[in-house]
This record gives structure tokens, sequence and C-alpha cells, in this order.
């Protein structure tokens, strides 16, 4: 009775297996990552007692917009489409006497109800249609926690110094490589694989991720408060240092992100614009200006003194000679050298320049030098020959046979000269000099280009 049951079970269930399938997927929802696909059937169908997990040879797969499809068998990927459209599978191991001709189709259905029959009717195969949601995954809240240490730098005025932050927001990430989804986190589901089963174990990661992120935000001398308007930054950031965990592991990447808001400590605040007070003060003429305020407030306090005018003034003057008797004109005073040093400076520079201008005939060789001889001083390369050139009646200087400003066709028959020695060319090269005033080589026939 069990050989009997195992032939029927095997030529049932092969012949049912004939019919090819058309598998298809609904908008998949929002929460669903992974989904496995089904087959459609309806009344009207004859194809309702095949096998769930097997694929018949020809079966036709529909994809649609934001979706990507595998098809797995015997656990492994075989096909994998991401483009929109009919994919029509005909490379399964599954015969069907529907698909190819009539003759092959047979033996191979024999085949197969023999190789069933020795599995005791059952199909010995597993064949499955996965579709992953390949859309933009939105509306995942964070917020830290515990605060992240920031560096906030400012080289120009010499400002490094480290805080610590709070944030918040929104970020949105999408299936960027399926085969590793499938492979290193979802598997053969059974029937969905929804983000929940996911979503605190991304999420502690992200915030994980903030610290390394905001350190190359330090790197571009960003403050806290510019970091909400620098999200393209911060997302390129983020994928950097999720690129092991996210990108190589699970084959997912961070699309956007929107931050609520970045807060400082009060304490840190202050601090930093304590920071940035004192630092401009490194300017004489801000700390000129600065004290000059600072002076006609005191003025003002010592005018109103309730023990009298005069003892206010006293206790001013106390206070200016304890700084040193520093005051505002001195500080103008070395603004103004700082500025005529630094312009001093400028013009040297111009005058070094004006006073040793380019060489005539300078050349750069491969090797880097510069030279202006016919070899090169540091690899003994030679000079490289240089394009010929005529010069036009107009003035212009020219390569091809028409003028480029006024169209004037190059003279024929007239020799133009070029230096046999070191390359030197005259501005007129119809009418050179006597001499060649590089290498002073007499211009005769040997010079005629």
């Amino acid at each position: 009775m069990g050989l009997i049951k195992a032939g029927m079970g095997a030529l049932g269930g092969t012949l049912a297996d004939q019919w090819k399938e058309f598998f298809y997927c609904d908008a998949i929802d929002k929460d669903v990552l992974v989904t496995k696909g089904r087959k459609r059937t309806s009344s009207r169908s004859s194809n309702t007692k095949g096998n769930d997990n097997i694929i018949s040879n020809g079966s036709v797969i529909a994809v649609a917009d934001g979706q990507c499809m595998i098809i797995v068998e015997q656990g492994k990927i075989v096909e994998v489409c991401a483009e929109p459209g009919e994919f029509k599978y005909d490379t399964s191991t599954e015969p069907s006497i529907f698909m190819g001709s009539l003759g092959t189709g047979i033996k191979e259905t024999f085949k197969t109800i023999g190789k069933r029959f020795t599995y005791g009717g059952d199909t010995g195969k597993d064949q499955r249609v996965y579709y992953f949601n390949t859309k933009e995954l939105v509306d995942n809240k964070f917020g830290t926690p515990n605060p992240i240490p920031f560096r906030v730098v400012d080289s120009k005025i010499g400002l490094d110094v480290d805080v610590s932050v709070r944030c918040s927001g929104v970020y949105s990430y999408k299936i960027a490589d399926p085969l590793l989804f499938y492979t290193n986190v979802c598997g053969n589901v059974e029937q969905d694989y929804e983000r929940s089963e996911l979503d605190s174990q991304l999420k502690t990661e992200f915030i994980s991720a903030l610290q390394p992120a905001f350190g190359r935000l330090s790197d571009l001398e960003l403050r806290p408060n510019q970091i909400v308007s620098h999200n393209t930054e911060l997302e390129n950031a983020m994928n950097t240092a999720l690129s092991a965990k996210w990108g190589e592991l699970r084959g997912l990447k961070v699309v956007s992100i929107a931050l609520g808001s970045v807060t400082l400590p009060p304490e840190d605040a202050e601090m930093i614009k304590q920071l940035q007070r004192t630092a401009v003060l490194q300017n004489p003429n801000m700390a000129g200006a600065t004290l000059v305020g600072a002076q006609a407030d005191a003025m003002k306090a010592a005018a109103s003194n309730s023990a009298g005018a005069m003892t206010g003034f006293m206790g001013m003057g106390m206070a200016m000679n304890a700084g040193g008797g520093v005051n505002a004109q001195n500080l103008f005073a070395m603004g103004q050298q700082q500025a005529a040093q630094q312009q001093a400076a400028m013009q040297q520079t111009q005058q070094q320049a004006a006073q040793h201008p380019a060489q005539a005939g300078a050349w750069k060789c491969s090797c880097g030098a510069e030279a202006t001889g016919k070899f090169c001083p540091e690899c003994g390369s030679p000079r490289p020959a240089q394009e010929n050139g005529w010069k036009c009646s107009c003035g212009a200087v020219n390569k091809g046979k028409f003028c480029s400003e006024c169209g004037a066709k190059k003279p024929q028959g007239l020799p133009l000269y070029r230096c046999d020695k070191c390359g030197w060319e005259p501005e007129d090269p119809a009418h050179p000099p006597k001499f060649c005033p590089e290498c002073g080589d007499a211009f005769d026939e040997n010079d005629i280009r």
C-alpha cells in the first residue's frame, strides 16, 4: 500500500504541477520589508491542487515599482529582478509540458515522477518567490537619551573645545541590496518580515553612529546650531559610520535625516560665547573699542556713585592703574601698526614677483623641474619641440592655415624661422634677427622650418 500511495502521490502531484503559475504581489505595506509571493488563482482556474513551493518552468512573475523579486530554489537564490514588468522563469528545474517541445516535456515529466516516487510521493524540492520593499521607509523617530560629545572648532579665532549636545528627529532608510538583506537578515520567511522585528536594533545602532558622524561635521568646523541646516553632510556622515553594520552586512542605506533640534547645556553654550568674546579681543582695534565702551560705562557709574562722584572717579583711576596702564590709544596704535605691517608684507611680495618675472623661453619638464635651456637640469631630457606657428599682419599668432582673428590666409612660400639650437621663435617668424637672442646662433637656412 505504501508503494502504491507513493506512486499515486508522485503521479498526481507531478501532473498538478504541470500548469504554469502567475505570481504577483499587491502593494507592500509600509511596515513590511519582505513578503512571500503568491500564486494567482480564481474560481475559473484549474491550477488549484499544485504545490505552493513549486514553480513550473515558463511561469510568469509580475514585479511592480518599488519592489525587487528573487527566486529561491533549495535555499539558494537563483534569479533576481528589480525592473518593473513581467519576468518569465524559463530556467526552472521543474518541467512543464506547456513549455518547450511536447516530447521533451513528457520525458522530463516522467523523470520527475520517478524522482518524487523515491521521496514517498513528495516533491523533494522547495522553490519560493520573495518580494522586497525597496521604497523609502520613513518616519523612524529617534532621540539621544544621553548627551553626545561634539567638538567645536573655529580655526579663525583659535577655538577648540568639547561640548555635549542632545538631538532628536526622524530618519528614513531603504533596502539598497536585497540579496544581502535576504542572506543575513530575513532568510526563508514563511509569509512576511516586518519592520518591527528590526527597528529596535536599527534605532540603537543609528544613535550610536551619531557620535562619529558628528565628529565628521566637526571637521568641517560646523557649530552645533548649524547642524540642522547641513542635512546632506549628516546623511553622508551617517552612511559612512553605518557602512559596516548597515551597508555591508544588511544591505541598508540611510536616505534622509530631519533633525528637530540640537541643544547644548546652558553652561556649555555660555562657555562658547565667552570664548568667542575673548577671541575677538585678540584684535587690538576691537580690544580698544571694547575698552572705550567699558570706560564710558565706568564713567557713568562713577558719576552716579552714592558716595560722591569724586570717590567714584578715584576708584576708576585705581582700576585703570591696576590694569598696567593699558589704554585705548595704545591699542588703536597697535592695530594701526599691525595693519601697516601686513600692507608692507603684501607690497614686498608684489615687488619680488615683479623683480623676478618668468624667464623668457622657460619650459617645464615632464619630471616637474623648471628649465630654460635645451636640456632639463634634473633628468637631462631634451626640450620638447614647439608646434609650428606664424604671425599674421594683424599681430595674431596662429597655428592653422587661417588667422583666428582676421581670417587672413597663411602666407605661402614665405620661409618661417625657428632657432635649430634652442627652439626660440621670433615674434615675426618670417623676419628673424641675424642672431638668436637666447643662444647667439646665427639664423640661416638650417633654421627654416
